[in-house]
């Protein structure tokens, strides 16, 4: 090999395929137990799925209307025919395709809800348009966590984040009247939290998982402790305030079916798509991603070529914790006027779910993210509709679904090597 071959350094990069059997067992076992469900319980009648929210609507759509059982076994095939393609896939030592999982998930997705909307209609809009306000905050949260770990710190703060983001826009926003004042409150109280987070972690070198954890108790335990002692004595001038209108994006929210869900939202919802897209782009195609994520997997290599380390894993645990606030606000500014004790519910820790299922990338975290808040609507709109599903089984899908999700559908995922680590110079 000639010098100059030695001195030509390719930016190629090697991917080599990390070959898992978890998708296509997993697979096969949703495939068999789903298909338990028309055999031993077969539904009579038709399923109305309604794509239209009301006769007002510029775009009219015809009801669609599917035979039920017929229906549950048609994507009992499909799901059949996904689950052999895996193992070919897998046995060719090829890696998983995202289409293919989404493809899986869809036709389980309108199985089941054909299945379990037998005689009944099922509200498209409502449906979605649900899921994905219920989906907001973990997407906040879900992109917390991924510029944090990018970075190489574990955020298990994102619940105390999104809890302290919900009080804080709750007051501040009952205060000054104006849901914008709350907003920036929610914003500087995740971050705050974040730079907690940052001093024990990075500057102390304390356990990140353990400074997580305790911040998540003590965040619950504060904002009880003033929810209970000073907003329920004056609920009129401190837990009362004004909400985001919904603003209707003209054209837009007149396409059909997803017009209304994606385009009749609030500012917090418009500011979520923008926040998403910024955190994707700047991650891989920014000198800042660039640097973020160099932290993130070798520090000790880009301080040598004169990154400062612990400056970069601080800037990036508090514009998590910033993004986590917007989520918190949510919380109060939209969708419930009012702060209530834990209200989050662990929201948090779904949202970490969704970031590990992401693969730690913005634009799958938030997917993810969907995926799960779909899960928690579903069990609100088929009791409502009158589905035989147990409710004690509606409380427990999202759950499911996120075990699901994390140790089935994410196959092999590699964190940010320096993930956890703290940076000691030498």
């Amino acid at each position: 090999m000639s010098a100059t071959a030695h001195a030509v350094v390719s930016d190629e990069q090697r991917h080599v395929a990390v070959i898992s059997w978890k998708a296509p067992v997993i697979f096969g076992v949703f495939t068999v137990l789903f298909a338990l469900l028309p055999l031993i319980g077969p539904r009579e009648g038709d399923s109305t799925f309604r794509l239209v929210r009301s006769a007002a609507a510029a775009i009219q759509l015809p009801d669609l209307v599917l035979p039920s059982n017929a229906t549950a076994w048609v994507c009992v095939v499909l799901m059949a025919a996904s689950t052999v393609l895996a193992v070919v896939l897998t046995k060719s030592h090829r890696a998983m395709p995202l289409w293919l999982i989404a493809a899986y998930v869809a036709f389980l997705l309108i199985g089941f809800l054909s299945w379990a909307s037998a005689g009944g209609t099922l509200p498209m809009i409502g449906l979605l348009g649900g899921a994905l306000a219920l989906a907001t905050p973990l997407v906040f949260g879900a992109l917390s966590g991924v510029i944090g770990e990018r970075a190489g710190v574990i955020n298990i703060a994102i619940e105390a984040q999104l809890l302290s983001g919900a009080f804080t826009g709750a007051i501040v926003g009952s205060v000054t009247k104006s849901p914008w004042a709350g907003l920036v409150g929610a914003i500087l109280a995740g971050m705050l939290v974040g730079l907690v987070l940052a001093v024990f972690a990075i500057t102390y070198f304390v356990s990140q998982i353990i400074v997580g954890v305790v911040l998540n108790v003590l965040v619950i335990g504060l904002t009880t402790f003033f929810f209970s002692t000073v907003m329920s004595d004056n609920p009129d001038l401190l837990n009362s305030p004004e909400v985001f209108p919904t603003i209707p994006i003209p054209l837009l929210s007149e396409i059909p079916v997803l017009g209304p869900v994606l385009f009749r939202q609030t500012i917090i919802t418009y500011l979520m798509y923008v926040v998403v897209f910024a955190v994707s782009y700047g991650l891989y195609r920014t000198r800042w991603g660039l640097r973020l994520r160099a932290v993130g997997e070798h520090p000790q290599a880009a301080d040598t070529v004169g990154i400062k380390v612990r400056a970069t894993r601080y800037r990036a645990v508090m514009l998590g914790g910033a993004i986590a606030g917007m989520g918190g606000a949510f919380y109060t500014l939209v969708s419930n006027p009012q702060f209530g004790r834990e209200m989050t519910a662990g929201a948090g820790f779904i949202a970490l779910a969704a970031m590990i299922f992401g693969k730690w990338d913005p634009i799958r975290a938030a997917l993810a993210a969907l995926l799960f808040g779909f899960a928690t609507n579903l069990q609100g709109v088929l009791s409502v509709i009158g589905s035989p599903v147990p409710s004690q089984f509606m409380l427990m899908l999202p759950y499911v679904v996120t075990l699901f999700a994390v140790a089935g559908l994410v196959g092999r995922s590699r964190p940010p090597a320096a993930n956890g680590q703290p940076y000691i110079k030498s």
